[in-house]
């Protein structure tokens, strides 16, 4: 999802800057959905013929190239005119990338594998590890699972197998993984200060408390219009999206003014709830975006990012260091949750 979004725009750029040219002549339009659409069944082809981390992370690739190149088209897909500037289609991605998103996630969370599952997780990394070798971070991945299908009363005969075929495989090389782990230390550590933290949830609270206080003048009072010789005002009544914008800025608030009073505890519970905040806050709020004002609601995105950023790494480093507390105490009660 994170190579279609970035294909979407860098192709929205390209074809700014190029004044929008066209390949296939005077009585043709290729458009580049076709291209989205190749790329796409050759990443197909790639996951059914060959093994390997390597042709899957290349599969994923093109395949995110192909859907971001087909979904850039979409204003064509739903308008008599094919109407490519049609004003709704980023709001029509963005609905799109959300339920892809979320849908992930309810069927990772909503069921943990059983041991069945897990295993066969596991074997299928062992045999990408007997076609091209497996890295040491995938072994011991694979290690895991198949401790957790032994806790769980997996058969014997099957994990000692496994565990074998595991153990013997030869190690390669893990570039992606390791680059994966490199890329954290090119952020500055400005932005990695937990100076951020009371920045971003009070910034968080206010625009909530501001939202809500606008959604009760239009609930009030709307449908007024007063125009005199020195004043206008004129406060429309809620429609759909001042009522979606009124709902998250009430979720948010509710969320974020408790958790930001509570911060100075150290505790988890105050920065989890604020990261809910954040995130309900720029997921309802980018909805109206997008359908008001386009790919110019990018910016609001990017700043909800920027806050859900910095309160998943201060998440990252308290959970570590209660762990490490916790390891050298050994007290799970000891430091607060």
């Amino acid at each position: 999802m994170i190579i279609a979004i970035a294909t979407i725009l860098i192709t929205r750029l390209y074809l700014e800057l190029t004044n929008y040219p066209q390949v296939g002549g005077k009585t043709l339009h290729i458009a580049h959905a076709l291209y989205g659409g190749a790329l796409m069944m050759l990443a197909l082809l790639l996951g059914w013929m060959f093994l390997g981390f390597g042709v899957r992370a290349l599969a994923v690739v093109l395949g995110g190239i192909g859907f971001g190149l087909f979904l850039d088209e979409v204003g064509k897909f739903v308008t008599k005119d094919n109407d490519y500037f049609y004003g709704p289609s980023s709001e029509i991605m963005y609905v799109l990338v959300v339920l892809v998103l979320v849908g992930n996630r309810i069927v990772r969370d909503s069921r943990r594998p059983s041991h069945e599952e897990t295993l066969a997780n596991a074997a299928h990394i062992a045999a990408q590890g007997v076609a091209h070798g497996i890295p040491e971070h995938r072994r011991e991945w694979a290690l895991r699972m198949v401790d957790r299908a032994e806790a769980e009363g997996a058969d014997t005969d099957t994990i000692a197998g496994l565990r074998l075929l595991l153990e013997n495989c030869r190690t390669s090389s893990s570039r992606l993984h390791d680059a994966q782990k490199f890329a954290p230390r090119l952020i500055p550590a400005f932005f990695k200060s937990p100076r951020w933290v009371p920045v971003v949830a009070w910034a968080t609270t206010l625009v909530a408390f501001v939202g809500v206080v606008f959604g009760v003048v239009e609930l009030v009072i709307g449908d007024l219009h007063l125009d005199t010789s020195d004043t206008t005002i004129d406060i429309d009544r809620m429609g759909i999206a001042s009522g979606i914008l009124f709902v998250s800025s009430c979720l948010t608030f509710a969320l974020a003014l408790p958790s930001t009073v509570r911060l100075r505890t150290g505790k988890l519970w105050p920065l989890r709830m604020l990261r809910i905040a954040a995130l309900i806050f720029t997921l309802l709020n980018a909805l109206v975006d997008f359908a008001q004002e386009g790919f110019a609601a990018l910016i609001n995105v990017a700043i909800g990012l920027f806050t859900l950023a910095v309160l998943s790494h201060r998440i990252n480093v308290r959970t570590a260091e209660i762990a490490e507390y916790n390891a050298a105490h050994g007290d799970v009660l000891s430091m607060p949750k």
